[in-house]
């Protein structure tokens, strides 16, 4: 803990000082802002369902944040450091057992190339035309598919090239990604091995091993190497268990706001590696084990596209009614090489009277039928958003452990108190299969999942802190055992979470 203070300050030396020196000489803005955002958690079933008799648990994670960023005519820089870790979950002397927790969330400089709006430009063909390259969230409408995951500690980024055009209404950004994991001299092309993979595995024998280089492991539940088993990694790489990182990825979005009405799309191409199924050789005290992966060291690449529109009018007269309507494709080849033909839709309208709003909406997400013998998959990801926002803030699809394999149907209300500082809204959810799933007899499962009651309440202490408060309560059926991979009987179908939140964002120069 200790180290990684002295390191925010090392940062903080190097990073300010000079940019507040340069920024004496120049026209140029500069921030610098800080976040501490503590959670604590009451967890009796958070995510996927809990065995009987289990008992709860309780934890409090932080996130501490230092964000510095630079703004002249011509280019906008920012960096973002983040610590992420739980209390206590360090000892409280140095030792090498700590591990390093802290990293670069953010680091991007954005080249601006035309501005018509700024006049320092002598000439600009367009109303604003830049470059951001680095470490960067990336976020659009309402981060359904691509969003900054700002609930998690962690947060999400990528690294990115992105051209961003805003010419006569129109915003169009186009970017891509190609990722990398060594830069060995002699290294062979351009295969790439998903990160987060951790050091050590045990083999088939039990026996621990160092992880092999270029290999993803499988083990199985008892968390042996196993050739039928599940790939493992420290920490997934995206939301509904993605369980391979892109290799690269190109995008298109475009939007334009038409009178009261908001209209975007986007294009999604990502790229997954090729695999083959491997082992390795294992030699502990004499007793001969395996590690069995996947090696990714196959020419070519899975190409998933995925592309749709979202549209959000606003109408009344005094804008009280708002509304989406979405529809998302996708096709091409997932990570493990099966043909994709899966597809989402959303819609919502929502009535604003006074400090009280209604929503009332319905998602549908495609899955596999299990009655069916088509190999094409038929299960939507919704790629690299916020899930946490849309599907239950419990978490059960489409984050943390993954979603149906039949898909998910959603239909709910919500009903949300604004005020001054207090707002507070609670929202109710019914969650179905979106296609049928057999039993263990065969027969087809009830579509309903379960039924979720979320409530959320925050209040603005003062301009820099906020203080969240989250209470849930589900009611499960015994096919949500089936969609979670759980076995029938066995878990409590009454999950509950709360969690209290403190969220602190200082701006260290504001005056």
């Amino acid at each position: 803990m200790y180290k990684n203070v002295l390191k925010l300050c090392r940062y903080f030396t190097i990073i300010v000082i000079p940019a507040t020196m340069l920024c004496n000489n120049v026209n140029a803005q500069v921030s610098l802002t800080g976040q501490l955002k503590t959670r604590s958690e009451l967890r009796s079933g958070y995510g996927t369902l809990q065995p009987t008799g289990n008992s709860a648990s309780f934890f409090t994670a932080q996130r501490t944040r230092l964000t510095f960023n630079y703004k002249s005519s011509k280019l906008i820089f920012q960096t973002s450091i983040q610590d992420v870790r739980l209390w206590g979950q360090d000892a409280s002397t140095i030792s090498a057992a700590d591990g390093n927790k802290l990293g670069v969330h953010e680091a991007w400089a954005e080249i601006i190339l035309s501005n018509k709006k700024d006049a320092a430009f002598k000439s600009s063909p367009f109303d604003y035309f830049a470059i951001k390259l680095g470490r960067q969230e990336i976020a659009y409408d309402d981060e359904r598919l691509l969003g900054a995951l700002d609930w998690t500690m962690q947060a999400r980024r990528h690294d990115a090239i992105v051209f961003k055009l805003q010419q006569s209404g129109w915003q169009v950004d186009l970017g891509a990604a190609f990722n990398q994991h060594t830069d060995a001299i002699n290294y062979n092309g351009t295969y790439y091995t998903p990160a987060n993979i951790p050091a050590t595995v045990k083999d088939n024998n039990g026996n621990l091993a160092n992880t092999p280089a270029g290999f993803l492991p499988l083990v199985n539940a008892a968390g042996n190497s196993d050739k039928k088993g599940s790939p493992v990694f420290v920490n997934s790489p995206g939301t509904n268990a993605l369980t391979q990182n892109y290799k690269a990825f190109q995008y298109l979005y475009a939007a334009k706001k038409v009178g009261k009405t908001k209209f975007s799309g986007l294009f999604f191409a990502d790229q997954f590696g090729k695999y083959k199924l491997d082992s390795a050789r294992n030699v502990a005290n004499g007793n001969v084990g395996y590690i069995y992966g996947r090696r990714f060291n196959q020419s070519g690449v899975n190409t998933r596209i995925t592309t749709g529109i979202l549209v959000n009018p606003v109408f009344g007269k005094n804008n009280q009614w708002a509304a989406t309507a979405g529809y998302y494709y996708q096709g091409g080849r997932d990570k493990d090489s099966l043909a994709l033909n899966a597809y989402m839709l959303t819609a919502s309208v929502a009535y604003k009277a006074g400090k009280m709003s209604y929503t009332a909406g319905w998602d549908y997400l495609s899955g596999n039928n299990a009655f069916s013998t088509s190999k094409t998959n038929h299960r939507f990801d919704p790629l690299y958003g916020t899930p946490h926002k849309f599907w239950g803030y419990m978490d059960y699809f489409y984050a943390v452990s993954g979603a149906p394999n039949g898909g998910l149907s959603d239909p709910y209300l919500k009903v949300k108190l604004t005020a001054n500082r207090f707002s507070a809204e609670l929202a109710g959810h019914y969650f179905m299969l979106g296609a049928d799933q057999k039993d263990v007899s065969g027969q087809a499962l009830n579509k309903h999942l379960s039924t979720e009651l979320d409530f959320t309440a925050a209040y603005k202490l003062n301009s820099l802190t906020t203080v969240d408060l989250g209470l849930s309560y589900m009611a499960a059926t015994r096919s949500m055992e089936y969609a979670k991979n759980l076995t029938p009987g066995s878990t409590n179908l009454s999950p509950v979470w709360a969690y209290l939140q403190i969220n602190i964002k200082p701006d260290f120069l504001n005056k």
